[in-house]
């Protein structure tokens, strides 16, 4: 019974695979169920056992891209303690070296939004959900900053993190993707938020 269940595991796992894959490159909506089951080596049935649905499979597939970003948020975030100023720049330093390669296609949450206009569709509630925390954790940096008007400072700071996704797709390496990091400190300036 073990090895059934092991064999089953790892045909869930070159499913969720190959779906990440291609979902990040192609989009969710342009990739059929068949495509991801003939890239695993798997079958519809193995596919439906794990995931419910092509849409459940979505979800999975941001709450990983949601998984993802976070580690690099948070590792900017550990790199500086103490300095929320300095852990946005380093995140959005990061974030320009990624978006200046060829073949970035942005955040896959950001591109879900775009695909799934229905706010009922799960992979649109994850990317909702994922986004709301993102803005939160902007504004507690922006107070903590001692910025005037911390709530505008953190959208306007959200707008370049978007803008980065977006335009990244648009222009490729050398685009403005690459300016991220001194147009928010010029934000910071607007807001009067300080180096310590």
């Amino acid at each position: 019974m073990k090895r059934s269940s092991d064999t089953a595991a790892r045909a869930a796992d070159r499913i969720f695979d190959s779906a990440r894959e291609l979902f990040y490159r192609e989009g969710t909506r342009a990739v059929g169920v068949d495509e991801i089951v003939s890239r695993a080596g798997a079958t519809k049935p193995t596919l439906y056992r794990s995931f419910e649905s092509k849409d459940q499979l979505i979800a999975a597939y941001l709450r990983d891209q949601g998984n993802h970003f976070w580690s690099y948020f948070d590792a900017a975030a550990e790199a500086h303690p103490g300095d929320p100023r300095a852990q946005i720049l380093a995140y959005l330093e990061g974030l320009a070296g990624r978006a200046d390669v060829a073949g970035y296609r942005g955040c896959g949450l950001t591109n879900a939004v775009v695909e799934y206009p229905d706010p009922t569709h799960p992979g649109r509630q994850v990317a909702v959900e994922h986004k709301t925390e993102l803005r939160e954790r902007l504004r507690g940096m922006a107070r903590e900053i001692g910025a005037r008007q911390p709530d505008a400072l953190a959208d306007a700071l959200l707008l370049l993190i978007e803008g980065v996704f977006v335009s990244s797709q648009l222009f490729g390496p050398g685009g403005p993707a690459t300016a991220v990091t001194a147009a928010a400190e010029a934000l910071f300036d607007a807001y009067g938020a300080e180096t310590r």
